[in-house]
């Protein structure tokens, strides 16, 4: 309970200025209470956005109750001399009165964010995953041939995205926005094998998703070329990703330019990378070889504004599968092959690592 209200305090600006800072540190320092304090504000804003949807509801309903429907529709209907005088005297009461229900419903409309909300998740912010056609027609022969022997649908799925290695055996990582009301899951590899995979663990507030490759024909994978970084990464760091915006692989590189993501969001970095549709999911990388974060998402109105989620959570995530499985360890890589390698090595080494994402 203590702590609930020191977080309360936090997010309603109640504490001292020495408090505030102290707290941010320990924010910082413990991801645990990072945690506890993000989950918590979406708590808040729910038991806000309950409470204004009920405010107006009771104000729509006084309004209503308040207006003589029968007499306004006599009103309007002007079929007699008798009813186009009363229409004169009264007309004015009932515009005020449709005015005021219609002020009341864009006031709260508007008190709650809905049009900003609204707008931003269509134009502001964009998830990043990519619709994939579903005419038959317009699959390849060799495509059809790729999939004939293995037990994946034809047409090329729903929407997709991209994941990435977690450990050698087909454990996997993306986003829950790319695999979210998927009847079925499948990845695709560099040289274009399909596997099924079992959906592992998925934490929407987070926007991460761990999979699971299902199929017998899978092989391992080999040592990880990657490890996976524990703490904060500094602003102006240069980093680059891996991503199936189309059907091949493309490589994107630029720099961490915040350590907060889209409106102030902690789990989240703000990084300067050129990605599109299809990236989330996709791993993002310091030049030495770690991974610091997933791609999740772009600002539209900022063609250089894209959006992951923090290694952190990816490591939490794992922590969750662990505290209640029955399922193997999962074992994250410890060594890291890539330091020192240019580029276009770094590329050709982790090739083999990320995979196409589809939803079907």
């Amino acid at each position: 309970m203590e702590l609930t209200e020191r977080i309360e305090a936090y997010l309603d600006g109640k504490m001292t200025d020495a408090e505030f800072h102290a707290f941010e540190k320990l924010r910082a320092e413990n991801p645990a209470l990072d945690q506890q304090v993000v989950a918590h504000k979406a708590f808040i804003e729910t038991l806000q956005a309950h409470g204004q949807k009920k405010r107006l509801i009771s104000a729509m309903n006084s309004i209503h109750e308040k207006l003589d429907v029968a007499a306004i529709k006599a009103e309007i209907l002007p079929t007699s001399t008798i009813i186009r005088i009363l229409w004169n005297k009264y007309k004015i009461n009932a515009a005020v009165a449709a005015s005021v229900a219609i002020l009341a419903v864009f006031t709260s409309l508007l008190s709650t964010g809905y049009f900003s909300h609204k707008n931003a998740s269509r134009s502001d912010y964009n998830a990043l995953r990519r619709a994939v056609s579903l005419e038959l027609g317009k699959v390849k022969q060799d495509q059809k041939e790729i999939l004939k022997n293995i037990n994946t649908p034809v047409n090329p799925g729903l929407f997709g995205g991209t994941g990435f290695a977690l450990t050698s055996d087909g454990y996997l990582v993306t986003n829950s926005h790319v695999i979210s009301g998927a009847d079925s899951v499948y990845v695709q590899d560099s040289e274009g094998q399909s596997y099924k995979v079992d959906v592992v663990y998925e934490d929407p507030v987070f926007d991460v998703a761990i999979l699971k490759i299902a199929s017998t024909k899978f092989k391992s994978l080999g040592t990880l070329p990657y490890s996976f970084k524990k703490t904060s990464s500094d602003v102006g760091e240069n980093v680059f990703t891996l991503g199936f915006p189309k059907d091949e692989y493309v490589f994107g590189r630029g720099y961490l330019s915040s350590k907060k993501g889209y409106k102030g969001d902690t789990t989240a970095y703000q990084v300067d990378v050129s990605v599109n549709n299809g990236n989330s999911g996709g791993p993002l990388l310091d030049t030495k070889g770690n991974i610091i974060g997933i791609i999740k998402g772009k600002q539209s109105a900022s063609d250089g504004a894209a959006f992951a989620v923090k290694s952190k959570y990816i490591l939490s995530a794992i922590e969750s599968i662990q505290a209640d499985s029955v399922r193997p360890k999962i074992v994250l890589s410890k060594k890291n092959t890539l330091a020192g390698l240019s580029a276009s090595d770094q590329v050709k080494k982790l090739e083999d690592y990320v995979f196409m994402v589809k939803v079907y």
